[in-house]
Order: structure tokens, then sequence, then C-alpha cells
């Protein structure tokens, strides 16, 4: 069934000029770059997007990272693509994401994982709607 998920390449992957890598991994899994956008947010946006996490010890830090620099933000496209784009960004720590995931092979820590994908179909139509509120 065809999807679409939120993608977030964050800052650190930006800064590595691991952005064409990461799409490449993407297209190659068959999944169809929607919109795509490199900008910069402030911390209401990352506060939006983070929502959930607002009261976590460990949100303060992640927010200064995420709008420490530009990221890019892209809406993916294909077959079960929320499932698929997780699949492929590999676990939430880089240390421990298993090899051929984006964060296993590139990532480098826990909180500088490299990219953002939504987690579920209803967070993929919220997060789009924040940051691609037009589509």
């Amino acid at each position: 069934m065809s999807e679409r998920t939120l993608v977030l390449i964050k800052p650190d992957a930006v800064r590595r000029g691991l952005v064409g890598d990461v799409l490449a991994r993407y297209e190659r899994k068959g999944l169809s770059i929607v919109a795509m956008d490199l900008r910069t947010i402030d911390g209401e946006t990352a506060d939006q997007h983070y929502g959930e996490h607002l009261e976590k010890a460990w949100y303060p830090p992640l927010r200064e990272f995420v709008i420490s620099g530009p990221l890019v933000a892209l809406v993916l496209e294909g077959d079960e693509a929320v499932e698929a784009v997780r699949l492929l960004n590999g676990a939430t720590d880089a240390r421990k994401a298993a090899a051929g995931s984006i964060r296993g092979d590139l990532g480098l820590s826990n909180r500088e994982n490299l990219v953002h994908g939504s987690d579920s179909v209803e967070s993929a139509a919220r997060e789009i709607k924040l940051f691609f509120p037009d589509i």
C-alpha cells in the first residue's frame, strides 16, 4: 500500500556531506521524493515536531542539535513507506544500528543520528503538515 512519510536529514548529515548518500539509499529502495527542502528550523518548530518528548530529560540537547544548522526535510512516497524508511534508517542509537542501515553505516552516536523518519502513518500525516503545509 502506497504511503507518505516525513524524513529529516539532520544537521550532522548535512555538515558531513552525506545528503546525497542518504537520498540515494531511499531512492534505491524504490521510494519517490514528493517534496524536499533545505532549511533551518527554529525552537518552536522543533518543539511542535517533537511534542511528545518535551518533558523528557534528553530533549533539550536534542532540540539544540536539531536547530544547530540546516537540515533537509523531505516527503517520501512508496509501498509501506513508513516502515521501509524506519528499516533503512536503523536503530535510533547509531552505535547499535545494524550494518547496512543508514545509521549503522554512517552514524556516530545516539543524539546525532543523521535522520528522522515518522514512526506511524498518523505521525507522518502530522509531521508532513508541519513541514509542508501545502501538500
